[in-house]
């Protein structure tokens, strides 16, 4: 009997530990793809997000990523992403339009990973969606803004009219 009452009391404690942090909120994933590459796949702080073609996303979102509820100076995010440099490359396939298996394992050996910490601007009380913004020459950004792409108040308009230079410095 003693000892189930020590279990409960050292068990009520961990529960409170366990809320005594920041409270956390979820926001869908949204990645922008601003280049001519293919983003095969991402993560921004574990949080997995869809496969972007060349110069395109918005469109599908998936759940989610986990943000403190108060924004706090110097808030950062690791966003990690691999990158298909040849995204309309011929890739073999059989006689049924199946992609080949070997085929395919030669293509993807030009992939190349990637990873970047950013800050996350601060944002109001309300979270509506992390969006990653692939730039080019490696660049990524991260917005949390509510607005859509087709909004007067949306902020990141600007990397929209980014052009890909012929190199990269950083490569």
């Amino acid at each position: 009997m003693m000892a189930r009452s020590l279990v409960l009391v050292f068990s009520m404690f961990g529960v409170s530990a366990c809320n005594a942090g920041p409270e956390m909120v979820s926001a869908p994933v949204k990645g922008f793809n601003h280049t001519s590459a293919e983003i095969t796949r991402f993560t921004i702080n574990g949080a997995g997000g869809p496969r972007i073609p060349p110069n395109q996303g918005g469109g599908n979102e998936v759940c989610c990523g986990l943000l403190p509820m108060q924004w706090k100076p110097g808030l950062r995010a690791i966003i990690e992403w691999d990158k298909d440099p040849n995204p309309y490359g011929d890739v073999k396939r059989d006689k049924y339009g199946q992609i080949d298996k070997a085929a395919l394992a030669s293509h993807s050996t030009a992939y190349s990973h990637h990873s970047a910490t950013v800050e996350i601007p601060k944002y109001a009380e309300e979270l509506c969606a992390l969006q990653v913004h692939f730039l080019p020459c490696d660049q990524v950004r991260v917005s949390t803004t509510c607005y859509g792409v087709g909004s007067k108040n949306y902020p990141d308009k600007a990397y929209f009219q980014v052009k890909e230079p012929a190199s990269c410095s950083n490569h």
